[in-house]
């Protein structure tokens, strides 16, 4: 039995994904699932057909016990404490959770009354994410937010007095008429409220969005977003915050181990209108991983949980033995950690020689460097994490590298 197989032998850590397709209004700039809300919220609907979406998904696999719950969205924090501690017993009652199981809730600062975060934390929420975006009045507008800076700092206000201080803010950059100063101001206004964890995103005009087909006036050059990136990152070290992936900022001990989950090529089950999953199998020695995806239209979704088991059921796609390495490397090479080549192995059924010829032509370039017994990401590589991805994308099959067993150990003589 070969190294690849024996490792394959443990299933990877899973974590459980809950879509909430409501806001109060579409951002401009968002390209998620997410519909603005026109009449009542279907509360108790949803949550009952999360659940059922749950057990479908649940048939036939192993229990491993869920590491994380991420309540992701649209606007979760639509949602009340009630309505989220029934989902959650729900889910507790269907899978098993790790007793030290990270349960995350996203939420707009603009749908957050008072008191709440106590109430969702007796809920068993744990960790908050918090869509600040910016404090710059004028920017919340141009972005389209429902909420004000003070609603921020209110709301974190409340986090603290709840006792849930592990929250993190999200803050974007490169937004119209932004100057490197006024990026900076919010990263300091952040800081001020003691978070755990900062996601810092640059504004991207992504497809199907307001911006992209009418993008707004004054976005600052690549060379100013670049400025901003570099000033932020300096003031969020000098904070103590580590960045440890591209866009994820954390103090010591906070970072957000679901999204961890999804870069180390973890499995996870995606419930919910549009949710996404991955999850792994084995047959014999063999690796199965497939894909499922739900409906993303939220009436549709309600319909179709309503449906026999067999209509209900998720749609499935196969990831091909020819996708996994560059649907690994695109999650792996977004960590600032290095990873090993008994994690690509055990985490994808392959052989790590497979992985020879892209990776000696990204360390060749600069892209790519060795770390520990691993492999990371250089410096330059996580600035053009792009260009060091397209190195990975699947080949014609006549390109396919030889088998080195050489470069697989860590050897090979381009070292």
């Amino acid at each position: 039995m070969t190294h690849h197989q024996v490792e394959a032998k443990g299933l990877p850590p899973l974590s459980l994904y809950v879509h909430f397709p409501w806001c109060v209004r579409k951002c401009p700039y968002c390209d998620f699932n997410s519909h603005a809300l026109r009449g009542e919220l279907p509360e108790a609907a949803y949550v009952q057909a999360l659940l059922r979406d749950l057990a479908l998904q649940g048939d036939g696999q192993p229990q491993r016990a869920l590491q994380s719950i991420f309540l992701g969205g649209g606007t979760p924090s639509l949602f009340s404490p009630a309505g989220l501690s029934r989902l959650l017993d729900g889910v507790r009652a269907h899978w098993p959770l790790a007793g030290d199981a990270e349960i995350t809730l996203e939420a707009n600062p603009g749908t957050i009354e008072r008191g709440r975060f106590a109430d969702y934390r007796a809920a068993g929420i744990t960790r908050v994410s918090l869509g600040a975006q910016s404090f710059d009045e004028a920017q919340l507008q141009r972005l389209g937010r429902i909420h004000a800076a003070a609603d921020t700092r209110r709301a974190v206000e409340e986090l603290h007095a709840a006792g849930l201080a592990n929250f993190n803010i999200d803050l974007m950059y490169g937004l119209p008429q932004q100057s490197a100063a006024g990026a900076l101001a919010d990263i300091e206004a952040a800081i001020a409220l003691r978070p755990a964890h900062v996601s810092h995103y640059q504004l991207t005009l992504e497809p199907g969005t307001v911006f992209a087909g009418r993008p707004p006036a004054g976005l600052p050059d690549s060379d100013l977003g670049a400025d901003m990136q570099r000033l932020c990152q300096q003031r969020l070290a000098a904070a103590g915050f580590e960045r440890y992936e591209v866009s994820a900022y954390a103090l010591d001990g906070a970072r957000c181990r679901h999204n961890l989950n999804y870069w180390r090529f973890g499995d996870y089950l995606g419930i919910g209108a549009g949710a996404h999953g991955k999850r792994s199998r084995l047959e014999g020695e063999t690796l199965g991983i497939e894909r499922t995806e739900r409906q993303r239209e939220p009436r549709r979704y309600l319909a179709s949980l309503a449906a026999s088991a067999d209509a209900a059921r998720p749609q499935c796609r196969a990831v091909a033995l020819a996708e996994r390495p560059f649907e690994f490397m695109m999650n792996a090479l977004r960590l600032s950690e290095a990873f090993e080549a008994s994690a690509f192995e055990a985490r994808t059924g392959l052989q790590f020689a497979l992985l020879q010829r892209p990776m000696e032509r990204a360390w060749r370039r600069g892209l790519l460097e060795r770390c520990g017994g691993g492999w990371r990401a250089s410096p330059r590589g996580f600035d053009f994490l792009n260009d060091l991805l397209t190195e990975f994308l699947p080949e014609p099959p006549a390109r396919a590298p030889p088998d080195r067993p050489d470069f697989a150990a860590g050897t090979g003589t381009w070292l």
